[in-house]
């Protein structure tokens, strides 16, 4: 595994971004995610902050801008490569997410397409699976989880690729208390860094050090900071 970066993991200047035909989403965003830091992301529904995290992974091409991860500036899908292999992102949907027969084949996935091999991809999704406590659901059919049991899977998944930054787009979405807790508990518990898009107040709270609000299609002071 590479040694941690040292430096700023992703720094934003100026990104613009608009979706066709429906004008401006985002209009001069400047961000910074340190390594350590836990930033959670606020807004109302539509503000871009999903089309944010998409844009720092090269999903999406700012129309004005600059992404810099890692150190290095990112400009075309090439450059994204190195990006996706070191950033995870937690989908709002874990349906999105979850697309092999099994979880250990979901979450054996990520590691194979890094070019690992079988069996250090297999070795790496039974020790995630255990250390989430997850490891009854290895051999589990994915589709037929229930809706906490994917969102525990999904994050695994992203895990398993050993990632230095996690990018987490709504991930107490439509979960009961107890999968709440245990989720809030083992996000708590990792060493990465982290940009916590959540409208859930105290989950924010909880587990993020430092908040901004994504409004007008920028980054803006809040009212009521962490």
């Amino acid at each position: 595994m590479r040694p941690r970066f040292q430096g700023p993991l992703f720094t934003l200047r100026g990104i613009q971004f608009d979706y066709p035909g429906c004008g401006p989403v985002l209009r001069g965003v400047d961000l910074a995610l340190a390594p350590g830091q836990r930033l959670a992301l606020t807004g109302s529904n539509g503000a871009g902050k999903s089309t944010l995290l998409w844009l720092m992974l090269g999903l999406l091409t700012p129309s004005r801008g600059e992404i810099v991860a890692f150190g290095k500036p990112r400009r075309v899908e090439a450059d994204f490569t190195e990006v996706r292999r070191r950033a995870g992102l937690l989908f709002q949907d874990p349906d999105d997410q979850l697309f092999c027969p099994t979880v250990l084949e979901d979450c054996a996935f990520g590691p194979l397409s890094l070019g690992w091999s079988r069996a250090e991809a297999i070795a790496a999704a039974d020790h995630t699976l255990e250390q989430l406590g997850l490891g009854h659901l290895r051999g589990r059919v994915t589709h037929q989880l229930s809706g906490g049991e994917k969102r525990l899977v999904s994050l695994a998944t992203v895990l398993c690729m050993r990632p230095e930054v996690l990018l987490l787009d709504e991930p107490t979405n439509a979960l009961d208390e107890h999968t709440r807790a245990r989720l809030l508990a083992i996000l708590d518990a990792l060493p990465q860094a982290m940009l916590i898009v959540s409208h859930d107040r105290a989950f924010r709270e909880r587990l993020a050090s430092d908040e901004h609000q994504l409004r007008d299609g920028r980054i803006a002071p809040l009212a009521h900071p962490l």
